[in-house]
């Protein structure tokens, strides 16, 4: 049996320029953070004693005669991949619901990755995680989806990560002191506005919009820049941060008319009248989280302000995606079961 634990994310800045019909003309790049807040997958191969050949398990339950025969499309699309046509047994799990604006998607599918990497006794490095989980995505299931999710997912931390025109990538962890970090981090609310739509059907506006908004990606990618300075730098008030997200939101917002609505501008009006700085609907838009930046002082007031909300406590993490458990059926040798349950844990 293999446990996987892969963390959600916070994207703060640069969100739109992840895609390639943007990055592989004019670069991009993100500014985001994984959370204490996660999905797991147990995966194991499903011994021959059965009335199905495969049996996937998340918001329903599959017994399946054949592994194309799966209808979860990441489940299907990465036993493909690997080429996995004997029996498996998977379950899912998470701290938070999908279609929230986590990149609860893409965590799915690199965790999956991993688990099924560690069923077959294979090793995948971070980068080599990421790519796969996006080849998967984009290319087998032809969502449209940006790059930084998997990315996210596959490394943790809090990161600044680079989109390059030939198609590659670049992560690079924000240096900066903890307490600066955690500085922010006690800035931060998130409240969950309700369900969102498939993230990937809202993108595909925003993504055949891409052309006519070159002026506004433009500048949220060179926000980016902006607010890695504003973190980096302890001279400068924090409080910088919150103005940017404003900026950062307002031009979100203008790039399709699907990413916001009434209750979501009238939440978020709510947030500022309650003394929270700025913020931003997180994921691709129309529900899910909306993340308020708000001096400490003042959070209890929008608490109040925003009582009828769940409001969700997290915590940055620096862990990305991972074996916790590492038990294979057909490993006997203690010594090797050991060594390779040290390796998946590093």
């Amino acid at each position: 049996m293999i446990i996987t634990r892969t963390p959600m994310r916070i994207s703060f800045f640069g969100g739109g320029t992840d895609y390639p019909v943007w990055y592989r003309e004019h670069g991009g790049a993100v500014l985001s953070t994984t959370i204490d807040k996660s999905c797991f997958i147990t995966c194991r191969n499903l011994p021959p004693f059965f009335e199905y050949h495969s049996r996937v398990s998340y918001s329903k339950v599959e017994n399946v005669v054949e592994n194309r025969a799966i209808e979860h499309p990441s489940v299907r699309a990465c036993l493909q991949f690997l080429e996995m046509q004997e029996g498996v047994e998977i379950h899912h799990i998470a701290d938070l619901p999908a279609r929230t604006g986590l990149g609860t998607s893409s965590a799915f599918t690199v965790g999956l990755l991993l688990g099924l990497y560690a069923l077959k006794n294979q090793m995948r490095n971070k980068q080599a995680l990421a790519r796969d989980a996006i080849h998967v995505e984009q290319k087998l299931l032809h969502e449209a989806v940006g790059a930084q999710d998997q990315i996210s997912a596959a490394y943790g931390g809090f990161n600044r990560i680079n989109f390059l025109p030939d198609d590659t990538f670049e992560v690079k962890q924000v240096l900066t002191h903890k307490s600066r970090l955690a500085e922010l981090q006690d800035h931060l609310a998130m409240y969950f506005t309700g369900f969102s739509r498939i993230a990937s059907e809202i993108a595909k506006e925003q993504i055949r919009a891409t052309p006519k908004k070159t002026n506004e990606l433009e500048l949220m990618y060179q926000m980016v820049d902006e607010a890695e300075g504003i973190v980096t730098n302890p001279n400068r008030s924090l409080n910088e941060f919150g103005l940017l997200l404003h900026e950062s939101w307002k031009l979100k917002k203008s790039l399709t008319n699907n990413i916001s609505n009434k209750n979501i501008d009238d939440i978020y009006e709510a947030g500022l009248t309650a003394g929270a700085l700025g913020g931003k609907l997180l994921g691709a838009g129309g529900g899910g989280f909306m993340l308020f930046f708000v001096p400490p002082e003042r959070r209890e007031l929008l608490r109040i302000r925003l009582k009828k909300l769940l409001c969700v406590p997290f915590a940055f993490s620096n862990r990305g995606s991972h074996v916790v458990v590492y038990e294979p059926e057909d490993v006997y040798d203690e010594n090797l079961s050991q060594e390779r349950r040290e390796v998946y844990a590093q």
